[in-house]
């Protein structure tokens, strides 16, 4: 099966507005701690052919490609991109780096379908990726005095102080952070790409592991995985001729913000909220509780769980960790949140937030295998970065929008 191999303009002349965006394959690897067996350029490749395999596609498909990832430095590898695009069949090809911090995956994610919703290009592959294994986050997150003060390590030590102004903020009890951990591992066990499967965990194993960051234990945090994530994306005409079931683009958008400025709300960023607020604004979401079945959320440190909760709008000021607490975010509950495992399962940084948008797409085109969410029609996809400054989110359903 074939969509035109050139870019440009689809539908008839002189159409106006936005071409409807549809993802019509997902690949991942299998995440693991270290994948020792493959290159980078072979990891990501692995992911692009089972992207291309899921949407019955070749590469002579493909127009552009978009790859995003997170800083450089983590692997030591400068501006891989350049070097992947043959791994990529991006030879002679548009091909363009997106980096935005953790919130990568989903920036690139977005930036790819932005250039088939203006009809620059037709069907465009996008793709993240780390390899966690040469490299050594968090310390490369680690900054020497005087650019930080010497009192923390990793992207844990950052946010844990925020973490407990929720906690005092809400008057969230100690515990809710390992009900979402002892969550999310057991979805994960449902997930065959997912980087951690603990068989044998149970609420009390993650209640008495040691304390990393307080009060962030070492199984309330992400873990550090070697991975890739790809997606293909194309436009009406080719989703018209896929094979599987696409999943529609209802709404897309970007955010950030300073890392430090005056009046910054740690705990709720600014940024979140008005990008979650756009992107329900463009699907025509005014009740994001009651009509989105299921949310793939960038959840690094269990706590964020409940802060994001409040921060995307689904819960009232206080009230995310009560969901929690209640079981509202089960796989089996009223608003699942991260059946795959999530961040806490699964974690190659640059990927992570695409692997929440392929997550969410997966949902609704009905082939999330075990931890398929029943009758899932529409389902949002949320990543974060940075100092909590960079937001990506997309909004995916089983329908074409009307709009």
């Amino acid at each position: 099966m074939s969509t035109s191999g050139t870019s440009g303009t689809t539908g008839a002349p002189g159409a106006t507005g936005k071409e409807p965006v549809a993802v019509v394959g997902i690949g991942q690897t299998k995440h693991v701690a270290a994948r020792h067996d493959v290159s980078i350029a072979g990891l990501v490749r692995e992911a692009a052919t089972r992207a291309l395999a899921d949407a019955e596609l070749t590469w002579a498909d493909i127009d552009a490609v978009v790859i995003g990832k997170a800083p450089d430095f983590f692997e030591g590898v400068m501006m891989p991109e350049l070097y992947l695009a043959d791994a990529l069949g991006a030879v002679g090809k548009p091909m363009l780096r997106v980096h935005t911090a953790g919130s990568v995956g989903g920036s690139t994610a977005l930036v790819a379908a932005n250039l088939v919703a203006a009809r620059v290009h037709r069907t465009v592959l996008t793709l993240a990726f780390e390899k966690q294994s040469e490299s050594n986050a968090m310390w490369g997150l680690s900054l020497p005095v005087p650019f930080q003060q010497p009192l923390l390590a990793g992207a844990g030590g950052f946010f844990a102080p925020h973490v407990r102004a929720y906690m005092r903020r809400t008057g969230a009890p100690d515990g809710v952070g390992s009900l979402v951990a002892y969550k999310d591992r057991r979805n994960a066990l449902k997930n065959p790409y997912a980087h951690l499967h603990e068989h044998d965990i149970t609420l009390e194993k993650v209640q008495a592991s040691p304390m990393l960051w307080d009060p962030i234990r070492y199984s309330e945090t992400c873990p550090s995985s070697d991975g890739a994530c790809a997606m293909v994306l194309t436009d009406r005409a080719g989703a018209a001729r896929s094979p599987k079931p696409p999943a529609w683009v209802h709404g897309g958008a970007m955010r950030s913000e300073p890392t430090l400025f005056a009046g910054k709300d740690f705990v709720s960023p600014q940024a979140g909220k008005d990008c979650a607020a756009d992107v329900y604004r463009q699907a025509g979401i005014t009740d994001p509780r009651r009509e989105i079945d299921a949310v793939e959320m960038y959840v690094p440190f269990s706590w964020y769980e409940p802060m994001w909760l409040e921060n995307l709008g689904f819960a009232e000021e206080g009230e995310g960790w009560k969901l929690t607490e209640a079981g509202v975010t089960e796989i089996d509950g009223d608003l699942p949140v991260n059946p795959s495992g999530g961040v806490l399962s699964t974690n190659p940084i640059g990927a992570s937030g695409m692997i929440r948008f392929a997550e969410a797409a997966l949902q609704v085109r009905g082939q999330a295998g075990e931890h398929q969410v029943p009758g899932a029609r529409r389902a949002l996809g949320h990543a974060y970065g940075g100092g909590a400054q960079f937001f990506a989110m997309w909004l995916v359903g089983a329908e074409e929008p009307t709009t």
